[in-house]
């Protein structure tokens, strides 16, 4: 429970660790300040997202606390005052970590480390160490060390404590120079090492990108159309994919579940392909540099055709989280793409006055459930009007030493009926638009 004018506590990893099995499950005390009485409802909310946030790294939530400040400061956010309360509290739990929902600055992040003699990171941190946890790909990997030395480089001097050393002059014995230059300090040193570790994975990451792009211009040849899932994080995105094409990417009812997308090929009622592809979910105060870091993975949502936005229907914040979602959207340059809206979780809303106001907030959207399936007949057709104008029904006789044209029609078309005369074979089929235009010299004329 969180108490207003309360420390609540979390226990997290120190920075850039990621440990996969502690020995002892660390504790935490969360934080978060809010300076407008008209912002504690919000300021509630993202406390408990945080908790969340934090669970989800195996950690222990003892506490929380949302005190109110008349004005920001400088050193602390809050005052001296609360500041030393809220270290108190967090030594007399026991916690291994504080945890503050608002970012801070590195020189407050160090204020706080001073103060309270413990580890203090902020929220940007946690969703790092989440991210860290969860990428498979090298793509994802190279993105998140991207992010993590970025959100590392100013703040160095809270990692070590001989960065304030000065190297050897010119000469010196041990060969210093060949790592400093006269009178170059550690923590110089070490700025320099961090600068060329983030060039190195942006150098790598644009390699990765080319990669994609090259592999995105092969699946593009037939113009096969794309669709993006879309949503707040833990909406379901993952189970949505795994009910439409039989896929097997992890769903689990967390936090950043899905960090790599998985893109699956389904066919829809009409006949037409259609590849689906997973994404990352959003969440609020996403840090920006998550976004810029992720923008290859989340460019699919930019690339698709069309976008399929999964809302939670269980949670009393849908509609704040439909509208970060269209923000971060937004923020990527997808906007005015046609959107599909589905509210997911259907299933286990059982007070009908609920669904009827959700209804009346999204009333295009599809109630569906992923984990019965129940409302996805109804998304596939709506994908298919989506795309209606991409598909043709066509009839063909194709001759039989071009029988690898009977096989393309197999694998990017819906075959209705086939059948053999002569040297010929009678391919009924619903076509994509691209694909017809390839075979209009084989199309059987109207009898």
């Amino acid at each position: 429970m969180i108490c207003k004018g309360a420390v609540l506590v979390l226990s997290l990893p120190r920075m850039f660790e990621v440990r996969e099995k502690p020995q002892a499950v660390e504790r935490a005390l969360l934080v978060r300040f809010y300076f407008d009485v008209c912002e504690a409802i919000e300021a509630e909310s993202l406390l408990m997202e945080l908790g969340e946030l934090v669970k989800t790294l195996g950690i222990e939530v003892v506490e929380a606390v949302l005190p109110r400040c008349r004005e920001m400061h400088k050193k602390f956010l809050c005052g001296t005052g609360k500041a030393a309360e809220i270290a108190e509290l967090a030594r007399a739990h026991e916690c291994d970590v504080i945890v503050i929902d608002n970012g801070l600055a590195p020189s407050q992040q160090r204020e706080w480390e001073k103060l309270a003699d413990l580890c203090v990171i902020d929220r940007e941190e946690v969703i790092l160490d989440i991210f860290a946890k969860r990428a498979h790909t090298k793509e994802a990997r190279l993105q998140v060390e991207l992010a993590r030395m970025q959100y590392a480089l100013p703040r160095l001097t809270r990692m070590w404590g001989h960065l304030d050393r000065e190297g050897g002059g010119a000469g010196g014995q041990g060969g210093g120079t060949a790592a400093r230059g006269m009178g170059e300090k550690q923590i110089e040193v070490d700025r320099r090492l961090a600068n060329m570790s983030i060039d190195r994975c942006k150098r790598e990451l644009e390699a990765v990108r080319k990669q994609r792009k090259t592999q995105r211009k092969e699946r593009e040849k037939l113009e096969t159309p794309h669709a993006a899932i879309v949503g707040y994080t833990n909406a379901g995105k993952s189970s949505l994919l795994n009910i439409l094409s039989g896929a097997d990417v992890m769903a689990k009812d967390m936090l950043f579940a899905t960090l790599d997308t998985t893109t699956r090929r389904i066919a829809l009622p009409d006949g037409q392909p259609l590849l689906i592809t997973d994404t990352v979910g959003f969440v609020r105060d996403l840090p920006h540099r998550l976004i810029e870091a992720f923008k290859a993975t989340l460019e699919e949502a930019v690339l698709a055709d069309f976008l399929i936005h999964v809302l939670d229907a269980m949670t009393p914040e849908i509609e704040r989280f439909h509208a970060t979602t269209l923000e971060v959207l937004k923020e990527l340059g997808a906007e005015g793409k046609p959107v599909i809206t589905v509210l997911n979780k259907t299933d286990l809303v059982t007070d009908p006055g609920v669904l009827a106001g959700l209804a009346r907030i999204f009333p295009a959207a599809i109630p569906i459930s992923s984990v019965t399936g129940h409302g996805m007949d109804a998304l596939l057709n709506a994908c298919a009007v989506v795309l209606a104008d991409r598909v043709r029904r066509k009839d063909y006789r194709i001759p039989q030493q071009r029988a690898d044209l009977v096989g393309l029609l197999h694998r990017e078309a819906k075959v209705l009926s086939t059948d053999y005369e002569e040297n010929d074979i009678l391919v009924s089929a619903v076509v994509p638009a691209p694909l017809a235009g390839r075979l209009e010299a084989f199309v059987t004329p109207p009898s």
